[in-house]
């Protein structure tokens, strides 16, 4: 197989997977936080908890894509330094660094911790006070960054379209 190949195979896939993790969290952004934003707080925290305990618990799917796309994008970008040039080459490194950067980044460093201090809770022996504080230390925080994660990660699978197009 030609490089040139291996690339085009790769940005196919590291688009793919880009594309269905943009697809989760605009799900969260736009299905997820506001249909369980309507609960009271224990419900609240009880179904996000839930719904991250199933990914804490590595489910094999979500793995395989959300780590995955990690792979194929710095792969794809090792083989687009060599494969392409000029406006190719830098809406390849500008999809990749939006993505790691601002999906992955943030996931890291924001949503993540958020998520642990959730899983931390033992909702059963907390008061009213003490899951209102929980709710409110939490959800917007954790929706603030989700949000920037969506619109970030939309952006960098476009540019990757618009490589693919280009190609």
């Amino acid at each position: 197989m030609t490089t040139p190949f291996l690339f085009q195979l790769s940005l196919f896939f590291a688009t793919l997977l880009c594309a269905l993790v943009a697809g989760l969290v605009l799900g969260f952004a736009v299905v997820v936080m506001p249909g369980i934003r309507r609960l009271e707080d224990r419900a609240f925290l009880h179904a996000f908890k839930v719904m991250d305990g199933v990914i804490q618990n590595n489910q094999p799917l979500f793995m395989f894509v959300w780590g995955g796309s990690i792979l194929a994008v710095v792969a794809t970008l090792a083989l687009g330094i060599v494969s392409t040039s000029g406006l190719s080459q830098m809406l390849l490194l500008a999809a990749t660094l939006l993505y790691l950067l601002g999906v992955q980044l943030p996931t890291i460093r924001f949503n993540i911790p958020l998520n642990n201090q959730i899983q931390r809770l033992n909702l059963d022996t907390m008061g009213a006070n003490e899951l209102r504080d929980a709710r409110e230390a939490f959800e917007p925080n954790w929706n603030r960054w989700n949000q920037f994660r969506t619109l970030v990660s939309c952006i960098s699978v476009g540019l990757m379209l618009a490589l693919i197009f280009r190609l």
